[in-house]
This record gives C-alpha cells, sequence and structure tokens, in this order.
C-alpha cells in the first residue's frame, strides 16, 4: 500500500508547486501561511483571506500575546523555564549520581526542551516568531549532544535568540557571544593567551556575520581569537557570563586592516559592533533570510535591497523582513511553492493541518530523527540547511508517506483538505478522491503539493 501510494504521489510532482493564476485571494493566503507560518491550520486560510495578507504580516510582525491555555502548558515545563545555572546544576549533579538517574534527568531535559519548543510551533498563534526562531537557531546553531549543552540549549533558545528574533542584530549577536551554551561549544570559554582556540572566532566571521566570502583573512580570524581570549563562563556562579582578564591576550593585534586598543573585555564587544554593522554582514544574512522566505536561489535585487534596509535600520531585523515581505519577489508567482519543507517544516506543518492535540511529544521527536533532522541535533555549526537539495531524496520521500498514514490514522481527510485549501493542485486533488477514503488524510498529506510550501 505504502508503495502504491509513493507511485502516485510521485507521478503527480512535476505538477505540485503550479498555480493557474496570480497570487490573490485564497491562493495569496496560503502562500503566506506556508511562508510567514507553518502552514494552515482549519481556518486559518479564511482568516487570512477576511483579514488580508498585509494586515496579517503586520500583524505577525507585531504578535498577539500567548493564549493562556498554552502559556500555562509551557509554564509547567520546569526545566525549560530554570535559568542555565539551575539546568547545568541539575545535569551535573545527576553526572555524579547512579547511571538510572543520569538517564532520566537527560530525558527529561531533552524531552521538556523539544516539547516546549513543538507546542509553540503547533499551537502558538505567533507564527513568524516561531519561524524566525527555526532560523535563528540554524543561524546561531549549537549542538546539544556536546557535554554540558545538553542542560543549556532550552536556555539559550530563550534568553539568547527568542527576544531578538525581531529585534536588533547586534543585541542577538551579543547574546549569543556571551550564552554558555555557545562558549561551551565553540571552545571559546578554554582559550587563553598562549593556548588559543580559533573556533568562536571562525564560526562568527564565516557563519554568523560576514560570511565565508566576507573579506577577511585566515590572520584575521586568529586576531579575533586573541581579542576574545578570556570570554568565559562560570559554571558554579550560575553559569553566569564571566570576562577572565587573567586568560586575555594583551598583545598588539591587528585585525580587519586595522590597530585594535588593548582594554579586555572592550576588544571582544568592538569586534560585535564591527561585525553587526559590516556591510558583508548585512549582505549575508539577508541573502539567508531571502533563501528561507523565497527562493532556494533568491533574487539578487531583492537581497541588495533588503541589505539596504539593514544598513538604513542599523540591523534591525523587523524593518529587513519588512522590506522582504511587501517586495514584488515575496508575492510572485513563480516562487509559490516553491520551496521544499526540511523535515521541521513538514512534520510541524502536518501536525497542524490535521489538527492534532499534542499530547505526546516523542513520536514527533522520533519522526524528526528519523527523517534526519533531529531537535537540537545539527552537530556541525552551520545549522540545517532549509535547501530542496539537502532533503529531497526516495527515502526521506518515504519515511515522510509512512509518517503521513500513522497520523492519518486519527485525522479527518475533511478537516485536513478544508484546512490546505487551494495549496492542493487540480491533479493531486483528482487523484486523493478516486482514492480509499481511509487513505485520503494521508495521501493529503504525503502529498507532492504538501511536500511544498
Amino acid at each position: 500500500m505504502r508503495r502504491w501510494i509513493l507511485a502516485a504521489l510521485v507521478a503527480a510532482l512535476p505538477q505540485a508547486a503550479l498555480w493557474a493564476a496570480p497570487l490573490a485571494g485564497e491562493q495569496a493566503a496560503v502562500h503566506v501561511l506556508n511562508r510567514v507560518a507553518y502552514g494552515p491550520r482549519p481556518g486559518d486560510v479564511e482568516r487570512v483571506r477576511q483579514m488580508g495578507v498585509q494586515a496579517y504580516l503586520e500583524e505577525q510582525l507585531h504578535p498577539p500575546a500567548l493564549p493562556p491555555a498554552l502559556a500555562q502548558r509551557l509554564d509547567r515545563l520546569e526545566t525549560v523555564n530554570m535559568s542555565a545555572g539551575q539546568a547545568l546544576a541539575l545535569f551535573q549533579d545527576a553526572r555524579d549520581g547512579e547511571q538510572g538517574e543520569r538517564r532520566a534527568v537527560v530525558a527529561r531535559l531533552t524531552s521538556e526542551a523539544a516539547e516546549a519548543r513543538l507546542l509553540r510551533a503547533i499551537e502558538s498563534p505567533r507564527q513568524l516568531e516561531e519561524v524566525m526562531v527555526d532560523f535563528w537557531y540554524n543561524h546561531f546553531n549549537v549542538f546539544s549532544g556536546k557535554g554540558v549543552d545538553r542542560a543549556l540549549v532550552a536556555s539559550y533558545e530563550r534568553d539568547a535568540i527568542r527576544p531578538y528574533v525581531f529585534g536588533s542584530f547586534r543585541q542577538m549577536l551579543g547574546a549569543t557571544a556571551r550564552h554558555p551554551a555557545m562558549l561551551f561549544y565553540l571552545d571559546n570559554w578554554v582559550s587563553r593567551a598562549g593556548a588559543l582556540n580559533e573556533n568562536y572566532a571562525r564560526e562568527l566571521m564565516e557563519l554568523h556575520t560576514l560570511g565565508v566570502d566576507g573579506g577577511y583573512a585566515q590572520k584575521d580570524v586568529t586576531e579575533l581569537a586573541r581579542m576574545l581570549t578570556g570570554w568565559t563562563y562560570a559554571p558554579r556562579r550560575d553559569a553566569q557570563f564571566v570576562f577572565d582578564p587573567r586568560r586575555h591576550d594583551t598583545g598588539a593585534k591587528t585585525w580587519l586592516g586595522k590597530p585594535v586598543t588593548v582594554r579586555g573585555v572592550a576588544e571582544g564587544e568592538y569586534a560585535l559592533d564591527v561585525l553587526a554593522a559590516h556591510p558583508s554582514t548585512a549582505r549575508h544574512i539577508s541573502r539567508k533570510l531571502a533563501q528561507y522566505f523565497v527562493a532556494d536561489v533568491p533574487p539578487a535585487a531583492l537581497v541588495e535591497r533588503m541589505a539596504q534596509s539593514w544598513a538604513s535600520s542599523h540591523g534591525d531585523i523587523r524593518s529587513v523582513l519588512r522590506t522582504m515581505f511587501a517586495s514584488q519577489e515575496f508575492m510572485d508567482q513563480q516562487y509559490a511553492g516553491a520551496k521544499f519543507k526540511t523535515p521541521y517544516q513538514y512534520v510541524v506543518s502536518a501536525s497542524r493541518a490535521a489538527a492534532m492535540p499534542m499530547t505526546d511529544v516523542k513520536p514527533l521527536v522520533g519522526i524528526l530523527g528519523r527523517l534526519g533532522m533531529p531537535l537540537y541535533g545539527c552537530q556541525t555549526p552551520d545549522g540545517y540547511k532549509n535547501t530542496e537539495a539537502a532533503w529531497l531524496n526516495p527515502d526521506g520521500l518515504g519515511r515522510r508517506i509512512s509518517y503521513a498514514l500513522t497520523l492519518s490514522a486519527g485525522a479527518d481527510a475533511d478537516t485536513v483538505q478544508q484546512a490546505l485549501g487551494a495549496s492542493v493542485s487540480r491533479r493531486s486533488a483528482a487523484i486523493i478522491a478516486d482514492s480509499n477514503e481511509r487513505l485520503r488524510a494521508a495521501m493529503l498529506l504525503g502529498s507532492p503539493d504538501f511536500m511544498q510550501r
């Protein structure tokens, strides 16, 4: 049965992203919900159509409060609401205890962090905020499987990412640089004069700001690493950031062609100021945003306008997003359905379309692992990719369809079809209409149309 469904859906794949008319009305609403949100829930398409796309975009840029029931459920996740120091102490105490205790604590930390992220992504009305958390977490990736970071990723997301997703890039850059999760992950916490570790300095320029072609040399990496010596954290003092002057390299430095005054912790802050305001940073991150929201190969003219908005707003993320959303390219027919969903986007959007209550996070965590995108599980600092080339393969499609079959056991096909609206092409709709009624929900959630956004 699974092979039959896969063959039928693959046969429909070339037609998946075709639209019969320019984006307007329901088609425009579906497009925006697939890009700015994790796809529609039942009733969302009609709500956006009624209020208008522009009004919805503004609502998402200035999001409403969380519903009380969702806020209360999130408040009950104790480890997610712990400070970095509290979570680290719990983790370290467990490491000193019995094996069974260690496993229980790690399982609890992992489960509650996953529940908080997925619960927000599926049920929060603040959808763009959740989409931006996914974007920025991957941009400033920290791997939860490295040592104490298993205890720190929830705090990292809460304290260093979420408060800044629409705000100042410079503030987010500083928050990630000072958080113990990043200091530990990229080893800056042990870097000192005479025993330099360049990991964070390299990724700070190559991934977080300037980009690989951003106009720096290996000497600049070394000099920046020297400027950041002494940036560490105090495990026994609530895991707070500290600057240790005894570890700092006080020698003369020249970085990006300019001499650096010896001034301790201020050298690192100066570097973050320069990097956040650099034109290469504006272009690099504007291109990544346009790739995430518009097309795998984003239009160069759009990227340039976004970079100009970055410069004029001094790195205000909301301003850059508003420039992108107001562009002709964002609503251009040729880009509708042109993005292939990552496993995370697929799993979350399927849960939303099926309107399934999230009572147990384990199945969602499990399928993300089987699809090659475990939550907080990217080992490399570049984070998970969001392009079709990274995720479109026969094995991945087969696993998605298997998950669609599992999920559809409790889903109503009419509810799913109503939620998806115009995103289901006429060809797919015809195939699904002729299928066994028990398979219709699975075919909708496993269709080529639903794989795209």
